[in-house]
């Protein structure tokens, strides 16, 4: 871990920096205002988001269920959000690991609170406080610096079993928290993040495996037990059937294209005839005559296939490789192992869901529900990834 950070210094348990290689407060004030700003991440940023408010413009067009007007106020209210955290300090997060998984757990339970709790699509994952908000989103923020404070602590050499374990009991907290509402897909992204810090943060290659093996037992214990019980009782009762229809869905896409396999039929119709230049801004007949169901948030992928086309598709992937080697050189000139693996953390949850959306779109991935980073519509999404823009940005700014 020394080796990527290129920086001799570790984090102690007490949340202290021993060691050298980050600048003190004088030098890093006559870097100036503009030193402090990641130029080249706030350029793809912008381009990223500029492209997605075309798209999702373009997707709610004549859609009733959806606001253009709520998303513009998703990227102000981000915007503020992002110099807030942009003007803390990290560092000063690293000693608070027992209040953010406090946070955390408080956050993702929220929905099951009576009164303020809403059921939609069979999860309690949203709360109505005047508007409807998704607290597992922001739980995402605190997933991160959760997992990089406890990984921090050993200086990027877990050896020690029982210090694994107890990391590991860390990042496993909000993934069974969230799975109480239950959401699988940011579940998995929680996971995902909990991996990549564990890798980055030192972790044995052999704990790493066992782990990995574990969890891919418990998905086929799950899966029998589950199958046992119906035989049993004549229904399902650990998995949900609509998630038992989205991996049968994936493992065959053509075998029910009128009920379970419907969404992902249509969306591989949409992105097929966009062709190479695609069908144009508002021609995309499949999504805006209502055959894909959550073109503006799930698929909205294949919205923006069938209008500009592979071309269009490629340019969005090449912006989002432009992101993630700009966060990582960053990475690899934060002033800490705990900026470190903020940064990587929330490189891998963009990888994750870039990965996981673009994937489920064309048939290569399970059908999970996971947003597609500065893409999708939804107000309490925008809001996460302006924050974390502006968490790298305060990594950035104390290299």
């Amino acid at each position: 871990m020394a080796g990527f950070n290129e920086i001799d210094r570790v984090r102690t348990p007490e949340g202290g920096v021993v060691g050298s290689g980050s600048p003190d407060g004088a030098t890093r004030r006559k870097r100036g205002f503009m030193d402090a700003i990641p130029k080249s991440l706030v350029a793809i940023a912008l381009c990223l988001i500029a492209y997605g408010l075309l798209v999702v413009w373009s997707a709610v067009q004549g859609n009733e269920d959806y606001s253009f007007t709520r998303q513009l106020m998703g990227v102000g209210l981000g915007v503020v959000a992002m110099m807030v955290f942009y003007s803390i300090d990290y560092r000063q997060l690293a000693g608070y690991t027992t209040l953010l998984l406090i946070v955390n757990v408080a956050l993702i339970l929220s929905p099951h609170l009576p009164i303020i709790g809403v059921e939609a699509k069979g999860a309690q994952s949203w709360i109505n406080v005047g508007m409807q908000l998704q607290p597992g989103e922001f739980a995402k923020i605190t997933v991160i610096l959760l997992d990089a404070s406890v990984l921090a602590r050993y200086g990027g050499n877990l050896d020690d079993p029982r210090e694994y374990l107890k990391a590991l009991g860390y990042i496993l907290i909000p993934f069974a928290c969230i799975m109480t509402q239950p959401d699988l897909g940011t579940g998995l992204v929680y996971l995902f993040i909990g991996g990549v810090t564990l890798v980055m943060g030192g972790a044995r290659l052999k704990y790493l495996l066992i782990t990995l093996g574990a969890l891919v037992a418990a998905v086929a214990t799950v899966f029998a037990v589950d199958e046992m019980l119906k035989n049993a009782t004549g229904e399902y009762k650990l998995l949900k059937q609509y998630q038992r229809n989205r991996l049968l869905v994936f493992l065959d896409p053509g075998a029910d294209t009128s009920g379970a396999g419907y969404n992902l039929n249509q969306a591989m119709i949409a992105i097929g005839s966009g062709g190479f230049f695609g069908k144009g801004l508002l021609n995309a007949s499949q999504s805006s005559l209502g055959f894909v169901p959550e073109a503006p948030t799930d698929f909205i992928f294949c919205v923006l296939a069938e209008q500009f086309g592979f071309v269009g598709a490629l340019l969005l992937l090449g912006l989002y490789l432009a992101l993630v080697l700009s966060c990582i050189r960053i990475a690899r000139n934060a002033g800490d192992l705990f900026g470190t693996l903020i940064v990587m953390g929330i490189v891998g949850m963009w990888l994750f869901q870039i990965l996981e959306n673009i994937g489920m779109n064309i048939g290569l991935m399970p059908v999970t529900g996971i947003p597609l980073p500065f893409m999708s519509y939804g107000s309490s999404f925008m809001l996460v990834n302006f924050s974390l823009l502006g968490l790298i940005g305060s990594v950035y700014a104390h290299r």
